[in-house]
């Protein structure tokens, strides 16, 4: 399966809305996990199984809750059984297409 999340705080006081130090601590648990994992401006991708993929991000989600009064967490999955290795087989996939000039009309 694969992940991609955001977490944040919220309620933090900074007068900039900075959550870069909160967002780091997220990513440093991702890190320390060993799974398959990218991170970009906005999300965060992790791929295993279920269970292992859920527990990273709730030690994530807990990592940020000290930085704010609340927590804001977006998730989104593509879980597809049997499956490994996706995290880059489908951005592979979509390069090799766009390298075609495949058109499915």
């Amino acid at each position: 399966m694969l992940i991609a999340f955001s977490v944040a705080p919220t309620g933090t006081g900074s007068a900039d809305g900075s959550v870069h130090d909160a967002v780091a601590a997220a990513v440093r648990v991702v890190r320390e996990s060993g799974l398959p994992h990218r991170t970009t401006s906005m999300f965060t991708e992790i791929e295993g199984d279920w269970d292992e993929v859920f527990d990273v991000v709730r030690r994530a989600t807990d990592a940020v809750m000290p930085f704010g009064s609340r927590v804001s967490l977006v998730l989104k999955a593509d879980i597809r059984p049997g499956y490994s290795g996706e995290l880059d087989g489908k951005i592979d996939r979509l390069e090799s297409a766009i390298d075609s000039g495949s058109d499915p009309r």
